[in-house]
Parts: structure tokens; sequence; C-alpha cells
């Protein structure tokens, strides 16, 4: 029985989660702000960090936040995989 299936599933999820992972955090910071912006005093606070956030997306994404959303997701993803494949590499290698 080849292993390449399990190598192929293992990068694959790696990859999947690599992407989501930072999603996730960007995700949460966004929704940190957004709240701590419905707070009448913190009001300015959440509305400078929902800005700097989406100021930040927008330098990796040319111009478009959403852009720069998925550009860091595919690059993290591509990185995890990658990462993932010089460790199997390595597993085989040694192991």
């Amino acid at each position: 029985m080849s292993i390449f299936p399990n190598f192929l599933r293992s990068v694959l999820l790696t990859g999947l989660l690599s992407f989501v992972a930072p999603l996730l955090l960007i995700g949460a910071g966004l929704t940190g702000c957004s709240l701590i912006g419905l707070v009448p005093a913190l009001q300015g606070i959440g509305h400078s960090g929902e800005h700097l956030i989406l100021q930040f997306l927008a330098t990796f994404g040319s111009g478009c936040p959403l852009q720069g959303f998925l550009v860091i997701g595919l690059t993290f993803g591509l990185v995890g995989a990658l990462f993932d494949t010089y460790a199997a590499y390595q597993h085989s290698r040694w192991g």
C-alpha cells in the first residue's frame, strides 16, 4: 500500500488549517474591536482598532482589505503545506 494518499491528506489538511488560522485571528481582532466600539466610553478605541486592521489588510491587498485577507491566508496555507512536506521528507529520510 502506498503512503501517497496519507501524505496528500496530511498536506491538504495542514494547508487548510494554516489557511484558516490567521483568518480566524484577524476576524477575532476585528470582532473584538467592533465589540469594544459598542461601549460608549471606548468607542474611539474600537473604531481606531478596526481602521488600523483594515488599513493593514489593505496594504497586502493592493488597497482592498478583502484581497489582503485572502493573500495572508493563502500565504500561511502555502507555508504550512511546505513545512508539512519538509517534515514528511525528513521523517522518511531518518525514520
